[in-house]
């Protein structure tokens, strides 16, 4: 083992929700950690979130990273098939979808897979990068040049959903591979912390406290602000082995925006007789 860990997850209902539609999953003993924001309301969007998680619940340690991201994918397009079931045997209108962020670690290799606004960070040498890019409308806009970055926050396009987990027939997952580094954190979290939650307050929490103690800390923090929203994050913490922290020899700079580091992987897996009543590219939660 190059590397041992720590993590912590914690989800709140927050201020403003009567229903908490997040979900986790804490699978530090594979090295597997999922973050899932259900959309939908009416105590539709906690079953999509909870479909995402329980598909991975019990899944084997792989043999290699590869194996380990197709097990990943294919359990989560039987989820995605589930929810678009769900929808389809409802009554007509009815929206049930989920973002989801999920972390995976091999050896010294790391890999993050996500669909929506649910996040990854990683905090290295002090300094926390987003390694997720956003599928919102928001973001859209930014990457095209309409938008500066400090105003998608509170633009009304920053809830406005391009890609989710049961929403299409066809899957998206954005995917990004790394390496780990002695002393790494990675934050995953929904929305509902970065609406309330500065970046360089992110950092510093990370990097004072625990495990534990972060994701107390963090959550705590949104509440102190309002809480518009749930709130559920999974803090992990890396240290490299002794004999391994001489070998790294990694210095890849890690961020969506580095060329070539984003794969996107669509699944055109079909539902017989499908017809999605939700197909508009955009999912507002």
């Amino acid at each position: 083992m190059s590397y041992r860990w720590w993590s912590s997850c914690l989800s709140d209902t927050g201020r403003r929700r009567r229903v908490n539609e997040d979900a986790y999953l804490n699978r530090d003993e594979i090295g597997l950690w999922v973050v899932a924001d259900g959309m939908g309301g009416h105590f539709r969007g906690d079953i999509a979130s909870r479909i995402i998680v329980d598909s991975l619940e019990d899944l084997a340690r792989p043999k290699t990273m590869d194996e380990f991201a197709a097990l990943v994918r294919e359990r989560v397009e039987h989820a995605n098939l589930s929810i678009c079931h769900k929808v389809l045997d409802s009554e007509a209108g009815m929206i049930m979808g989920s973002t989801v962020v999920i972390f995976l670690v091999y050896n010294q290799e790391w890999l993050c897979l996500w669909a929506g606004d649910s996040r990854a960070y990683l905090l290295r040498d002090g300094k926390l990068i987003q390694i997720t890019r956003d599928h919102s409308v928001a973001q859209e806009m930014v990457d095209s040049g309409k938008l500066g970055q400090a105003e998608a926050v509170n633009h009304p396009g920053a809830h406005k959903i391009t890609r989710a987990i049961g929403t299409r027939n066809a899957l998206q997952l954005d995917e990004y591979r790394s390496f780990l580094r002695d002393g790494d954190t990675v934050l995953l979290c929904s929305d509902g912390l970065n609406r309330e939650v500065e970046d360089q307050e992110l950092a510093e929490i990370l990097d004072l406290y625990d495990c534990e103690e972060a994701s107390r800390e963090l959550v705590d923090l949104t509440l102190e602000r309002g809480a518009r929203d749930n709130v559920t994050v999974a803090v992990i913490k890396f240290e490299a082995t002794t004999a391994f922290r001489n070998e790294i020899v990694d210095h890849t700079p890690v961020n969506y925006r580095q060329t070539g580091r984003i794969l996107q992987h669509t699944s055109i897996r079909s539902i017989d007789n499908l017809s999605m009543r939700v197909n508009s590219g955009q999912v507002r939660i």
